[in-house]
């Protein structure tokens, strides 16, 4: 793989305790980390201590595979370097290299007590505080070091206030990348930046283009027209299959959508109907029983519908309802959803945009929420990503993400290329 300058110049530059890339996507920030922490794992181990260890930490570990770990194997060989997941471990050449999925406020303790030589980093603002904070103080060593990649975030994220701000005062360097910068990509599809800039819209624009730390304000779905982006149900095409997303509440409303796709049309993706009780409005709860049944009669007939993507929290209902599927002979994979608000929003936002994903004019409720669905000013002020919960139209679009983002986000090869740094 040729490197491009910036690239270059970054990874025999960061010679600080902490470096980190910052920018847009496909700006080639992960391609320059990779580099410089191989680099960094044959280098200076005289003087470690026996307890000494190399990390490499994603969100997940399965975005870190996908990420980091697959194009580092692809860059060195199969022989050279392998992944084993079930030890959490990845060996290239004679190093072990830890590795450690930072997805929410107990992963700190998976680093607690280490001492870390190198560590490589994927999607920092994605990582909560705390493991970050842990991190750096287990970098303990004379010649420890850092080398991490991210997209943007909130102007209030800890990441901005607590480090890129005060590079000053930290031995810490900066480098930023814009998708300009990737002149191989731009050499091989020269039409690749209108197409990003064409599918980003907004804040994700700002963020993913521009490479700007930006306020979330405002409407989240701010592009949002009932003219480009609902479909009336003469205009279907014909579904492949049909799945259901599940936002369940027992105080809160709950909310079934059913999606058709098919993967060869435009749209590929589509809502087609949509089943919403308000406990409070109703004045009436519901038990686990009545919203299955709820659930049968709704897609009952559709003999079609091939999975269910509910709520991870939903653990009792989903439990009746594979006990109801079952005793119906109705076989249909019950999943839990990934529950990626985030980037949940960022596929959903980026399918509507492009016109892959389309609403069906029947689900009134769902069309009407994507104008009272806002983002929280309180949670901007502490440097957080977060919709309002207050106001009721999140259960359609969560069940929306639920359905969506399982299906086209991280696992799915298309949007996952495309939304990768």
């Amino acid at each position: 793989m040729k490197l491009n300058p910036n690239q270059k110049f970054s990874i025999k530059d960061s010679d600080a305790r902490l470096n980190i890339w910052d920018g847009s996507v496909r700006s080639g920030k992960t391609v320059a980390i990779d580099y410089r922490f191989i680099k960094a794992v044959g280098e200076g181990w005289e003087g470690c201590p026996a307890d000494a260890i190399d990390v490499m930490v994603g969100k997940t570990l399965g975005a870190l595979k996908r990420n980091v770990i697959n194009p580092i194997i692809e860059l060195v060989g199969s022989g050279n370097a392998c992944f084993y997941p079930g030890k959490q471990e990845f060996r290239i050449w004679d190093k072990t290299i830890y590795t450690v999925g930072a997805n929410d406020e107990r992963s700190e303790g998976k680093i607690r007590g280490s001492t870390i030589r190198k560590a490589l980093g994927d999607e920092l603002t994605l990582w909560p505080e705390s493991f970050f904070k842990m991190l750096d103080s287990r970098l303990s060593l004379e010649n420890s070091q850092f080398f991490g990649s991210t997209n943007p975030g909130p102007p209030r994220h800890y990441l901005k206030v607590d480090y890129l701000d005060r590079i000053e005062e930290l031995d810490l360097k900066r480098y930023k990348f814009l998708l300009t910068h990737n002149l191989g990509l731009i050499k091989q599809n020269p039409h690749y930046v209108e197409i990003m800039e064409k599918n980003y819209t907004g804040l994700w624009y700002k963020r993913f283009i521009l490479g700007e730390w930006c306020m979330a304000e405002g409407s989240i779905y701010d592009f949002f027209d009932e003219k480009l982006h609902t479909i009336s149900e003469k205009d279907y095409p014909d579904a492949v299959y049909r799945s259901v997303g599940v936002d369940y509440g027992t105080s809160n409303p709950t909310c079934f959508l059913l999606f058709g796709h098919n993967h060869r049309t435009k749209p590929c993706v589509w809502s087609e109907d949509e089943y919403f009780h308000d406990s409070v409005k109703e004045k009436r709860q519901k038990t686990d029983e009545e919203y299955v049944e709820d659930f049968i009669s709704f897609i009952i007939g559709r003999k079609d519908v091939t999975t269910v993507f509910i709520d991870p929290a939903a653990a009792s209902f989903k439990l009746a309802l594979k006990r109801e599927c079952m005793k119906r002979g109705m076989y249909i994979q019950i999943k839990d959803a990934e529950n990626d608000v985030i980037n949940g929003i960022r596929i959903q936002g980026t399918m509507l945009k492009s016109g892959d994903y389309k609403v069906g004019k029947r689900c009134k409720r769902t069309i009407a929420d994507y104008y009272g669905y806002i983002w929280d000013a309180k949670a901007q002020e502490r440097g957080l990503d977060e919709p309002v919960k207050t106001n009721g139209a999140d259960h359609t679009k969560d069940a929306e993400k639920y359905d969506l983002y399982t299906t086209y986000g991280e696992h799915h090869i298309d949007y996952d290329a495309f939304m990768r740094n």
